[in-house]
């Protein structure tokens, strides 16, 4: 497993670099027939590549989801290197979620290995290539692909080890502001300053937030201007939004698309929306508690459970009502962080537990 690690941690494959992450999903298929004797699709969406592994001719009744895109740039491996010193594994997405990817084929490979490879009928395998981005291709793939499963494992990681069983949706915006340029020496009067009418917009932005409901409206980003002698005529800032409920998504929604410019002669244009809906514990708690039985039958410790603020596509499924456990990948810490790493006594027996799981559901 930490050879299958090493190899697709030291292909890089950012987001962004579609062609990468395109040689990234070859891999990952080839890998797959090495392993598991089975040969993946690539399902390419609006050019981005996906890899697919489905057993059996029927409707995929467990399904696996993974990605391999990652958030680090070309040339992170000659600075931040694959490797495995007293028991961490480190590298550009080892914890974020590439242990998790190999986690899966493992655990695949376990049950094939134990009952044959008709074990894995109605079991599907998939890995994205765009989760790190929103997953605006993959999104509607991986709610397909589940669409009538009786379980779907996320392989996201976890930093203290819980599985994931409630996430809030999440939201992004875009507010672009439009001004009007003048020089800022000789006529500044002329001018409607785009970075005024944001300094307007973004505490009315922030206030959208509601702590009592667990809700989060954080502005991010900030730029405009062009010159520093020019009153600038176009500002925007970005917008991060996470929500419990469907309810507070839409509440938010509605007020940023209400916004109005303060200054006479700014106008606002609005871009983005609601990304992933919420996760709710409903959708994995049955899941979980499988997970804490086979847990202690196979004489490992059980997962915590435990609720966090990221999305992730399990959002997805568990949004359109298909039992989702998330969190189920590598332990360790620092997802988009220079010190990411995962702890390698943790994976052999979370692979189990999964296979145990995966077995549970496509069996039972």
């Amino acid at each position: 497993m930490l050879a299958d690690i090493e190899r697709v941690i030291t292909r890089e494959t950012p987001s962004s670099d579609h062609a990468a992450v395109a040689e990234g999903a070859q891999d990952f298929a080839a890998l797959l027939a090495e392993r598991l004797g089975a040969e993946a699709e690539i399902v390419e969406v609006d050019g981005v590549a996906h890899v697919r592994l489905r057993f059996g001719s029927g409707p995929a009744r467990v399904v696996l989801v993974n990605h391999q895109d990652t958030v680090w740039p070309h040339g992170t491996l000659e600075r931040l290197p694959f490797s495995t010193e007293d028991g961490v594994l480190r590298g550009p997405g080892s914890f974020d979620m590439l242990t998790g990817a190999i986690m899966s084929i493992h655990a695949a490979k376990l049950l094939a290995d134990a009952s044959g490879p008709e074990a894995l009928t109605g079991l599907s395998i998939l890995v994205t290539g765009d989760e790190e981005v929103g997953s605006n291709t993959s999104s509607q793939l991986i709610r397909d692909e589940a669409r009538g499963a009786r379980a779907v494992f996320v392989m996201e990681a976890s930093a203290a080890g819980a599985y994931k069983v409630a996430r809030k949706g999440t939201s992004d915006y875009s507010v672009i502001i439009r001004g009007r340029a003048s020089h800022a020496g000789l006529e500044p009067e002329k001018g409607v300053n785009a970075g005024l009418e944001l300094a307007h917009q973004l505490p009315a932005v922030a206030a959208l937030g509601d702590p009592d409901l667990g809700t989060t409206v954080t502005p991010t980003t900030l730029s405009g201007g062009t010159t520093t002698n020019t009153v600038p005529a176009e500002a925007r800032f970005h917008v991060d939004v996470r929500a419990e409920s469907a309810e507070e998504q839409q509440r938010v929604d509605a007020a940023i698309r209400r916004l109005a410019p303060h200054l006479e002669g700014a106008a606002l244009e609005i871009e983005g929306g609601i990304n992933r809906p919420p996760f709710g514990r409903e959708a994995a708690q049955e899941l979980y508690e499988r997970a804490v039985a086979l847990a202690g039958e196979l004489g490992i410790e059980a997962p915590e459970a435990v609720a966090v603020g990221g999305g992730s596509d399990g959002n997805f499924t568990a949004g359109d009502g298909v039992p989702t456990l998330d969190g189920m990948g590598a332990v360790g810490d620092g997802a988009h962080a220079e010190h990411e790493h995962a702890l390698i006594d943790h994976i052999a027996p979370r692979t189990a537990l999964l296979a145990a799981l995966i077995a549970d559901r496509l069996h039972d």
